[in-house]
């Protein structure tokens, strides 16, 4: 079971303030040295061959605020191109490459999601949001969803009967994407989950006209800053890992090879800030943010949430937050497991029935997307699992 919050095999006793996090080993974290050696040569295996499934990747685990295990393998920038007639990428020469570290930062695509789900509960923290108002109440001039009373529960939890995305980066202007996001509505029966990154969208709009500020400088003033998460925001990021040869056919626009500008079209379209994508970050913030959660809401001297609202947040079926899925959290599903993955092959999971946390971050789009394979994920998660259950 974990430590009493505010004790800890690599923190103090009695401290006023929730427990920085600390570097330390598998045994001080109460972890199976053997299976987190696993997860690493298991991790490393995934960047090796000439078809691997990331180019790079970062993987780091802990629990309660010892980071028991952090390692990098392959590289943050591989190819120079991706050839479609031989479909495989256009490799570098070994001088040009930039090989992978823990500090490398990674576009974390739908992790953003949860950062958004932060501020929209913080919102409702502070009594300016209601969880099951009608963003009609908020948003008067979208129109559809106003007349549909699609509710801030429903876009949190994926009930809103939106569809999944629309082609926001179709359009030559703003005017013409909010118009068309406007008039966006339902499809699905409202109450039913359907995964929508429109959701999240429809969120930002609502936090932004109830606050007056973009989302990014919410997530930054309300998350990052206090947390010291300073390697996280939206993009630019020079120095992150590659993702995509962005071409048609298999993308949806012709961009050539991406480094630190955000991979997702419509993201990219709406200026790189984006309810759904856009941020950047790198395995020692998230690992930040998750223990952040793990404590309640409270980092050091920092609280960003009450732990009332982090037990909102993090309740079945999760605001933001996955809840309890064996596709990408193995054997750490089952007990009230919280997280998120990304298209670009990035993911959390954050485990309270164990104090652990598990980020891997992982450029599996670099240099082409190809169809999603969880069983990585799913595989680490689950050696994290099993390194709770040996001790």
């Amino acid at each position: 079971m974990p430590s009493p919050q505010g004790t800890s095999r690599c923190g103090r006793s009695g401290e006023l303030s929730a427990p920085r996090l600390r570097d330390g080993t598998p045994e001080r974290a109460g972890l199976d040295p053997g299976e987190l050696g696993r997860l690493v040569r298991e991790v490393r295996a995934l960047t090796t061959g000439e078809r691997p499934w990331a180019a790079g990747a970062v993987v780091l685990a802990g629990r309660g605020p010892c980071v028991a295990v952090a390692e990098a393998a392959g590289w943050a920038v591989r190819y120079a191109a991706y050839d479609p007639e031989s479909d495989t990428g256009v490799e570098l020469p070994p001088a040009a490459r930039v090989p992978m570290t823990v500090e490398t930062p990674f576009d974390l695509a739908s992790v953003t999601k949860l950062f958004t789900a932060v501020a929209a509960v913080q919102q409702i923290e502070r009594g300016t949001l209601g969880i099951d108002a009608e963003v009609g109440a908020y948003l008067p001039d979208f129109r559809a969803a106003a007349r549909h009373r699609v509710t801030v529960r429903q876009l949190l939890t994926h009930t809103s009967g939106l569809r999944p995305e629309l082609p926001l980066y179709d359009y030559d202007d703003d005017t013409g994407r909010l118009n068309r996001l406007r008039a966006e509505v339902p499809v699905g029966v409202p109450g039913t989950y359907c995964y929508s990154d429109l959701n999240p969208l429809l969120l930002q709009h609502v936090l932004e006209r109830i606050t007056g500020r973009g989302l990014d400088v919410l997530i930054r003033d309300g998350i990052t800053r206090p947390l010291g998460m300073t390697a996280t925001h939206f993009g630019p990021c020079p120095g992150a890992a590659a993702t995509e040869d962005q071409r048609r056919p298999w993308a949806k626009m012709e961009r050539g090879l991406l480094r630190g500008v955000v991979h997702d079209e419509n993201a990219f379209a709406l200026g790189g800030v984006a309810g759904h994508a856009g941020l950047f970050s790198t395995a020692r913030d998230l690992a930040v943010f998750c223990r952040t959660l793990l404590a309640g809401g409270s980092y050091g001297p920092a609280r960003i949430l009450g732990p009332d609202f982090v037990e909102l947040l993090l309740t079945p079926p999760g605001l933001g937050f996955a809840m309890d899925q064996e596709w990408f959290m193995g054997e750490l599903a089952g007990r009230g497991a919280a997280g998120h993955t990304g298209f670009t092959g990035t993911m959390l999971v954050l485990d309270r029935a164990t104090d652990t946390f598990l980020i891997l971050l992982a450029n599996t789009v670099h240099p082409r997307r190809r169809p999603p394979n969880n069983a990585p994920r799913a595989a680490a998660a689950t050696r994290v699992s099993r390194a709770v259950q040996a001790r």
